[in-house]
């Protein structure tokens, strides 16, 4: 750590040098204007970036490196939640038919990314989203609903047997997966260029939390689908009529739990977020009913029940994880 002393001039100004090396690194001028930015935790951030806009960062991938499809989108999504503005791919030629197919596949799976460039060797993809325009906890809101929703109708799936409102689940979580690359992609945004946390409303802790919560959601949505998954392997099956009734009990108990985390999030509410928690052992234990009634029933039933539950349960478990990180959140929050 550099440490300098304050001096006083002019009997009321307080003054302190700046490292040379970190001036001139930021080409610093006479009278060029300095950000000067408060944390919560009493730190003064000083920051040449004083217009708010996003920094310009390009990433190139040479697709000469790149061996398959999978790698090649595994790259471009892992840019796009880094942060970078501009992604160029480098070819050898013509864009071959399996790099069109991932750009097109990537440009949908995310938000605000378009190609903007074609050329004989380069296509460069750029970001048109203003960061501002979709604020961290419009988001998280947007991903509490339909991961909640598709909880709620996988259930309704497996209860009416109705398999094609099982399928809608399960396309459903790809829109919670582009909800959380777009969390993460504000989140690494903020690490890089500390003054969108005033445009976006969010201190650096609150952008970690949200951070963490939509990945936390993310696979809850996971296990809505997995839900979804096991409908079809009891549709035609003669399952317990109470095995389903606690079914029912355990993942409205569950999403009971989700809802008083997420509300108390939203309302930083610290008795909300103690309650969720509360309720984890009562459902832990009616879930060890269902998989003990299960074990009546032939092979096939018995996995897929005790996949349904398995669920239900991890959606309870993660929604308390949510209600711990949002009693710290409120905490850290506080002045």
């Amino acid at each position: 750590m550099d440490i300098r002393k304050v001096q006083i001039t002019g009997g009321s100004s307080f003054v302190i040098t700046l490292p040379k090396e970190w001036a001139m690194a930021n080409n610093l001028k006479k009278n060029a204007p300095l950000g000067l930015i408060t944390q919560p935790d009493g730190t003064l951030l000083l920051t040449p970036k004083i217009t708010g806009d996003q920094t310009l960062r390009t990433k190139v991938f040479d697709i000469k490196e790149v061996p398959d499809k999978d790698f090649l989108i595994r790259l471009l999504v892992g840019a796009y939640i880094e942060g970078y503005n501009v992604i160029k791919i480098q070819l050898k030629g013509q864009p071959s038919p399996m790099v069109r197919t991932v750009v097109r596949e990537f440009t949908h799976m995310t938000i605000g990314q378009e190609v903007v460039e074609e050329t004989s060797n380069t296509i460069t993809i750029k970001d048109l989203l203003n960061p501002a325009e979709m604020p961290l906890d419009k988001t998280i809101r947007r991903m509490y609903i339909i991961a909640k929703s598709m909880h709620e109708d996988a259930l309704t799936s497996l209860l009416k047997g109705d398999l094609a409102l099982a399928e809608e689940v399960k396309r459903r979580d790809t829109e919670v997966d582009r909800l959380h690359w777009l969390v993460g992609r504000q989140y690494n945004l903020i690490l890089h260029n500390v003054n969108l946390t005033e445009k976006l409303g969010v201190t650096i802790d609150g952008a970690t939390t949200y951070y963490h919560i939509s990945r936390t959601m993310e696979r809850m949505a996971d296990h809505a689908e997995r839900i979804a998954r096991n409908v079809p392997n009891l549709a035609d099956k003669k399952v317990n009529p109470v095995i389903l009734e606690k079914i029912k009990a355990a993942s409205e108990l569950s999403l009971e739990i989700f809802t008083k985390s997420m509300e108390s999030l939203f309302k930083n509410d610290l008795k909300g977020s103690n309650e969720g928690i509360k309720d984890l052992g009562k459902l832990e234990g009616l879930c060890e009913e269902i998989n003990t009634l299960a074990l009546k029933h032939k092979g096939g039933i018995a996995i897929a029940v005790g996949y349904i539950v398995e669920s239900i349960r991890r959606v309870g478990e993660y929604s308390v994880n949510i209600s711990e990180m949002v009693i710290n959140h409120i905490i850290a929050e506080e002045k």
